[in-house]
């Protein structure tokens, strides 16, 4: 087989076997696998070379998804087999982990902050939110149990902040109970902060 290139956009080189395009990488990364123009590649040698390409690209995504958010091991490992197979994924996935870019722990610290503070989660939410990112239920508990969440404090909170006008309107409270409902919250958790505002005449 002989390979070729041409030039593309910006820094892009794509490479052809036979006269045949078949993938595309970067100058820089073609310098340092240089193949002569038109030189002869077996089978191996281009498998090998298609393997490092789409390793690079890999590695690049990964830089790219984690330049935008933090992201758990999980989440980026779903992102990238939309790109790659699951041997170059998770070669990436275990560079990112051997540099320190991702980390489950330090993630979940970071979620777990946004969930409570910022999103107002319940517990049962909270939970399945960090089961559905890819943490352990080990990392959850221990973030909750230090936490110790007030799950009819935090229900208080978003009825004050986002409900109390509806409770006034008809059919108010069921809808009150309904929305936290949704968020996660028991239906006695909800009651129990329902009737603190009923105590202290807040409607």
């Amino acid at each position: 087989m002989l390979i070729s290139y041409k030039n593309g956009r910006g820094n892009k080189l794509h490479i052809y076997i036979d006269g045949e395009y078949r993938i595309t990488t970067t100058a820089g990364f073609f310098a340092e696998n240089f193949y002569k123009e038109n030189s002869e590649i077996d089978e191996t040698e281009w498998e090998e070379l298609v393997s490092k390409i789409s390793f690079a690209k890999a590695v690049d995504k990964c830089y790219d998804l984690l330049s935008r958010r933090a992201h758990s091991v999980k989440e980026l490992r779903e992102k990238l087999l939309k790109l790659f197979d699951e041997e170059t994924a998770d070669k990436a996935i275990n560079q990112m982990l051997d540099y320190g870019y991702l980390n489950d722990e330090e993630y979940a610290k970071e979620l777990f902050s946004h969930l409570t503070n910022n999103k107002k989660m319940s517990e049962r939410f909270i939970r399945l939110e960090m089961n559905k990112r890819g943490i352990s239920k080990e990392i959850t508990d221990n973030l909750l149990c230090n936490a110790d969440i007030d799950n009819i404090g935090t229900a208080f909170d978003i009825i004050q902040s986002k409900y109390l006008n509806k409770l006034n309107e008809e059919g108010g409270r069921q809808k009150v109970v309904a929305a936290l409902a949704r968020k996660g919250f028991s239906y006695s958790d909800i009651v129990s902060a329902l009737e603190q505002f009923e105590s202290y005449d807040e409607f």
